[in-house]
């Protein structure tokens, strides 16, 4: 789209228009890249494992699935309808249809909650991708094999105690990210995705696969699918309800983003089912390719979020060919950090190409640049400002640091937040006709989404970010 100087080319003309004057996927196919893409990151790989072995295991799984069920994918179609409906960055897209619908203006708050979001997690999450980015060296040089638990928990206290190492991955990892979206949709979204999410699932395989050799599989299997409700707790149930939503990518803004690029052609619904099992198997595939390798080793399936970082590599550690399965392991971390990377980036530099009339270049660089800084403050809020805690004299926020407090923030304010917002206005205050038209569905399936959207799904959040903030 050529976008002027001023704002109001962003939002101007017609809704059904919009969408032709700008990049489209060039398939259904190439949008669940993209969007399995975003969904499927440190969530999956990283978050998913630990949860469900802090959880309890199978009856965890199930809660999860259900959640995916009325709270995922209901709320999945509604932002990747209002980014089609809309065709422009989130804030725009909203802006567009409160003229077209005579909504309050004020609904565009919904897609600059999910944008700042978005931005303020990569901030953080790069720091993260920096740490798979290192480990892939640590992992091949064989500095793990044959460690004990106190030597490989040494090696990952010494690399965050050091901001200069730290700084040097964040900064090749927020290279790498604005590198593909300064490419666009097609040259640079679409063309990673279409190489990184195939590459992402083959590595994954081979490490399930190597992981069925461990003699613990069966274990694994068992843990994960055989649910004994007796370790379930409420606490528990709101952790897969949260998690759900988290690893959807919903809430921030990425899938308006996304769905602004899709062509009217292609359905919402069954592109959004499909984007939210591939990452559900993922997530399980992951910890089939984890639990073994953890029971194998007599390790702890609830290890917090060190499973992958101290648990995992002291297994590698001590495995034949260690080195070389533990290197693939980190390679897939950081392919899954960095498509779910250029989704966080991809919505407010949309929003610049439009709003401030920027070039795709420049407006890439200029949000990549300002995040890597931030980021800088969660480096140095591992070591140097560990004692820092600015919102200390808050009892709930006592003691987390700046890295703690931009987690705490966005999982448990902005992201339930913005999810939230979404529903209201898909359920409550969105022409009814104009959903209809855009999804295209039959009666029946569309009166099961819209009640779900409506009714159970904000109740859901509206229970998740209640408990968060108490």
């Amino acid at each position: 789209m050529s976008v002027s100087s001023s704002g109001s080319a962003a939002y101007s003309g017609s809704l059904e228009d919009s969408n032709a004057q700008r990049g489209l996927w060039s398939s259904r196919l190439a949008f669940i890249l993209a969007a399995t893409g975003s969904a499927v990151g440190l969530g999956n790989i990283w978050k998913f494992p630990y949860v469900t072995g802090e959880n309890g295991g199978g009856a965890f799984v199930l809660v999860y699935l259900l959640c995916i069920a009325i709270i995922g994918i209901p709320i999945m179609m509604a932002e990747v309808m209002i980014g089609r409906r809309g065709g422009h960055s989130p804030v725009n897209s909203i802006k567009a249809i409160a003229q077209r619908d005579g909504l309050n203006p004020a609904w565009k708050l919904v897609g600059a909650v999910g944008i700042l979001a978005g931005f303020l997690i990569l901030s953080f999450y790069s720091v993260i991708g920096g740490w798979a980015i290192s480990y892939v060296g640590t992992t091949a040089s064989g500095q793990l094999s044959g460690q004990t638990a106190d030597a490989v928990g040494a090696i990952f206290s010494g690399l965050l105690s050091n901001p200069g190492t730290l700084l040097l991955w964040h900064t090749v990892f927020m290279a790498l990210v604005m590198l593909v979206v300064a490419k666009g949709v097609r040259s640079g979204l679409e063309r990673a995705v279409s190489i990184l999410m195939p590459a992402l699932f083959v590595l994954l395989l081979i490490v399930v696969g190597y992981a069925m050799t461990t003699g613990h599989f069966g274990q694994a299997a068992a843990f994960l699918f055989q649910p004994d409700f007796s370790k379930l707790t409420t606490s528990g149930v709101l952790v897969a309800l949260g998690h759900a939503f988290f690893t959807l990518s919903l809430g921030m803004a990425v899938m308006m983003a996304y769905g602004s690029y899709l062509p009217k052609k292609i359905s919402i619904a069954k592109t959004s089912i499909t984007v939210s099992v591939i990452d559900t198997g993922v997530a399980l595939l992951a910890g089939l390719a984890i639990f073994p390798i953890v029971f194998a080793n007599g390790l702890e399936p609830g290890a917090g979020p060190g499973l992958i970082f101290q648990t995992l590599p002291l297994a590698f550690g001590q495995m034949p060919m260690g080195s070389l399965f533990g290197t693939l392991f980190f390679v897939l971390l950081i392919f899954a950090a960095w498509t779910s990377g250029i989704s966080l980036l991809e919505p407010i530099v949309e929003w610049l190409e439009e709003q401030k009339g920027m070039n795709r270049t420049v407006s890439t660089l200029g949000a990549g640049v300002v995040c890597w800084a931030l980021g800088i403050a969660s480096i140095l809020s591992l070591n140097l400002w560990a004692d820092f805690a600015p919102l200390g004299f808050i009892p709930m926020l006592e003691g987390k640091t700046i890295f703690d407090l931009l987690d705490f923030f966005t999982a448990n304010i902005l992201l339930p937040l913005g999810g939230l917002l979404v529903a209201l206005m898909a359920g409550w205050v969105m022409s009814k006709p104009a959903m209809e038209k855009e999804l295209a569905l039959s009666p029946g399936t569309f009166n099961l989404w819209f009640v779900t959207v409506r009714f159970i799904t904000p109740i859901a959040v509206g229970v998740v970010f209640i408990y968060n903030l108490m």
